[in-house]
């Protein structure tokens, strides 16, 4: 791609301000440093400190490089990215948290490869700092989500990402109200590649995703790319039906030869626990499909802006 093409860098912000000081002048450094027009457009997702009046000051010392878009509520990362995305001109996109647990010196290694290239840059997290726990979590979730998914992707909890423009355009037609971007991206892309990138500890603020919002997405990842979890279910439910069906007959050809018996009484209790757990994850599982379906029939906003801070 050309040198002269235009890089938007898209950052969500929520509840951000202990890191936007630290934050804006480096991402400044960095990207007037690789001598190519650019855009910055931070997305305002309902915080509810000072974050939007940081962002404004940068926008107002930083004429013509630097967007605010503000959300009138909290809609989450994923639809602040799509906003960028929406409103962005670039021809190259990269995606960025405002936490700086990625740091923004790494930008030019991502469009360098599109450069190159590539249509979708994803990245792996290298010497994460984050807790085991978290770790060891993301690395289970990385594994399961692709075989279940049939995509190929080693971090899918990394933001920090590089974007062709014609890749950007397929996913701002794909109007779903919930989407997990960095797979939607993997499953256009025709020429994609992963790389490593440095990951440090957040120095400033907390993190906003607890682990009930991390199982939430994991959810909308899964229902949406894949139909393996009703197809389990399904499994699940012939197996268990067959099993039911051969234990039925052994209680009675036992009952005939060795007469009525109490003994059994808990181990039937058990084995009823059992097929009700199996029989209300099968429902759970079934309703993430329906509540999904539900979210998109109704045809609300993904986002609703309240106002945007544009010199152009």
């Amino acid at each position: 791609m050309s040198e002269t093409c235009v890089l938007s860098v898209i950052v969500p912000v929520y509840n951000e301000e202990e890191s936007l000081p630290h934050l804006c002048p480096r991402l400044l450094k960095t990207l007037d440093g690789m001598h190519r027009p650019y855009e910055i457009i931070f997305v305002n997702d309902g915080s509810r400190d000072a974050s939007l009046k940081m962002l404004l000051d940068f926008h107002k010392a930083n004429p013509g490089k630097v967007r605010v878009i503000d959300f009138n509520g909290n809609f989450g990362q994923h639809m602040a990215i799509m906003a960028g995305f929406d409103h962005s001109r670039g021809d190259v996109i990269v995606t960025l948290d405002a936490d700086l647990q990625n740091p923004p010196e790494e930008i030019p290694n991502l469009v360098a490869k599109i450069d190159e290239g590539h249509d979708v840059v994803g990245t792996i997290r290298q010497n994460r700092q984050d807790p085991k726990f978290r770790k060891m979590a993301s690395r289970m979730v990385n594994s399961i989500t692709n075989k279940i998914t049939g995509l190929r992707l080693n971090d899918y909890g990394c933001m920090l990402r590089a974007y062709r423009r014609d890749i950007v355009n397929i996913i701002n037609q794909s109007c779903e109200s919930t989407t997990f971007i960095p797979a939607l991206a993997q499953k256009f892309a025709v020429n994609p590649v992963e790389i490593p990138v440095g990951h440090t500890e957040r120095e400033h603020g907390t993190s906003k995703y607890s682990i009930f919002r991390l199982i939430r997405l994991n959810f909308d990842l899964m229902t949406g790319f894949s139909l393996f979890p009703l197809q389990a279910v399904t499994m699940i439910g012939i197996v268990v039906s067959a099993l039911s069906f051969v234990f039925a007959i052994y209680l009675m050809l036992r009952r005939i030869i060795v007469g009525p018996e109490a003994e059994g009484v808990f181990t039937l209790l058990n084995i009823n626990f059992f097929l009700m757990g199996i029989t209300m994850s099968c429902v759970g599982i079934t309703g993430e499909y329906i509540g999904r379906i539900y979210q998109e029939v109704r045809k609300r906003p993904r986002y609703v802006i309240r106002r945007e801070w544009n010199d152009a």
